[in-house]
């Protein structure tokens, strides 16, 4: 049975001389793997440009429960991203989001506010002009609504500390040692704060940044099993720089 869907590229794998696996977040059935055959043709329909990392679909899918690979009937790039793939700050960009994405959405079925945050956060991506150097940050704690562990604001105003483990702002020094102390709880607090339209007016050092980026990327770890490290960051931070 054939149905229609909106998707977001996550992963390609080559498979054979010619074809890949491509595992994409579908709007309708969540996370999904695709065979496509004859990509690296000259003529394909469906070329490997088509599918790189954080790329928008329009889809046609066969869908049949239960199968572990999937095939397309139709794939169009919609909406085609007009700066992304070009502006080398906003590839790596998302390269590291679409790493992290690939880490921390694991779940089959479809989560419709998940991939709403998600493809809206490309489009704002592709759009955006000014706030790119927090760009990623915002992205990364704005996610966490929508994987279940957004930091507890309740103490969060006067608050020295925000415990990473069990995700609270506190007045004390946590038993772990996997926490923000000050002054760096309340650039987090001014980061939960800020929105993307007002990304450029959050004022933070090259060095705070990198602390902020290591100590979110801890959070996540902490609450996502198996999140391992992220391979990109280094090069993302290096051009942010």
């Amino acid at each position: 049975m054939l149905h229609k869907t909106r998707a977001i590229v996550f992963k390609t794998t080559d498979y054979g001389e010619s074809s890949v696996v491509v595992q994409l977040f579908t709007e309708k059935f969540g996370l999904q793997s695709y065979i496509i055959n004859g990509v690296k043709k000259p003529k394909a329909k469906i070329s490997r440009n088509m599918l790189q990392p954080l790329h928008l679909l329009d889809l046609v899918v066969y869908h049949k429960n239960n199968t572990s690979i999937q095939r397309i009937s139709e794939l169009k790039n919609s909406p085609v991203l007009l700066s992304v793939p070009y502006d080398v700050i906003k590839s790596c960009l998302a390269i590291f989001l679409n790493e992290v994405l690939y880490k921390a959405v694991r779940q089959q079925g479809a989560d419709e506010n998940l991939f709403e945050f998600v493809f809206s956060g490309v489009e704002l991506l592709d759009h955006a002009t000014e706030g790119l150097a927090n760009f990623h940050l915002l992205f990364l704690v704005q996610l966490t609504r929508y994987l279940g562990f957004y930091p507890d604001m309740t103490h969060a105003n006067d608050a020295g500390y925000f415990d990473l483990k069990n995700g609270v702002f506190t007045k004390y020094k946590p038993d772990s040692f996997s926490f923000l102390s000050p002054p760096h709880t309340r650039n987090f607090y001014n980061l939960l704060q800020c929105g993307f339209e007002n990304a450029s007016q959050l004022k933070l050092s090259n060095d705070e940044r990198r602390l902020l980026l290591s100590r979110i990327l801890e959070y996540y770890a902490l609450h996502i099993e198996s999140f391992g490290n992220v391979r990109s960051q280094g090069v993302l931070e290096e051009v942010l720089a």
